[in-house]
């Protein structure tokens, strides 16, 4: 399978993270981030949500209505084969998790999507890779530092990878220089105070200056 995920991420170099946004404001959030130049888009199921195959799948079919083929969205924390299969049938393009787990990439590929799994040791990173990850996110990427993810990343420089976790506009140049081809970026960039009071106009800006940062 030609591997457009890698692709995508390398040219757009962000995956805008959307975690606990209410299902009446998504739409507007995901307007406000493609309007700030923001074309990757992750929507995580609550894994403490008892009703998290229904909200996640619905949340995913609701932007892909607004946006349709504008944005490219993948499902996030995607954590056992039915959540796969769920995010499939919602339309998502891709699948993050922030673990590896061999059966859920596995369905992942099966069912023609891409797996970004979650990996932050050598050997969880090349079984990742082996089990069929397009992209392997190192997780998490900030809190164990740049020296670290070089140290891991300058041997395995085969997988391409992402950095998610403690990511910023002032710290994600330095993770593309280090080799990273994109940064999956959540409560930084999708402000949770700016989307409670419906401050779109504010995160649309905001969206504007990670993706500038990104360009430098």
């Amino acid at each position: 399978m030609e591997k457009k995920i890698e692709s995508l991420i390398k040219e757009h170099k962000i995956i805008a993270i959307l975690r606990g946004v209410p299902s009446e404001k998504i739409v507007d959030v995901a307007k406000a981030l493609y309007d700030g130049g923001i074309r990757l888009l992750e929507i995580t199921f609550n894994q403490k949500s008892e009703t998290k195959l229904i909200d996640t799948p619905n949340a995913i079919r609701a932007v892909r209505e607004a946006l349709g083929d504008k944005m490219v969205i993948g499902a996030g924390t995607v954590m056992s084969v039915e959540e796969v299969r769920a995010a499939k049938e919602a339309g998502a393009s891709f699948v993050l998790a922030p673990n590896v787990d061999e059966t859920v990439i596995k369905e992942t590929v099966a069912c023609g999507l891409e797996s970004i799994p979650g990996a932050m040791t050598p050997s969880e990173i090349a079984d990742a890779y082996r089990y069929g990850a397009s992209v392997v996110k190192l997780f998490p990427a900030g809190n164990l530092g740049l020296s670290y993810c070089k140290a891991v990343m300058a041997p395995i420089n085969n997988v391409p990878m992402i950095a998610v976790g403690g990511v910023d506009d002032k710290n994600l140049p330095d993770f593309l220089k280090a080799g990273f081809i994109g940064l999956g970026i959540g409560s930084s960039l999708t402000n949770k105070k700016m989307i409670e009071e419906g401050r779109y106009d504010e995160l649309k800006v905001l969206a504007e200056v990670y993706v500038k940062a990104a360009e430098n």
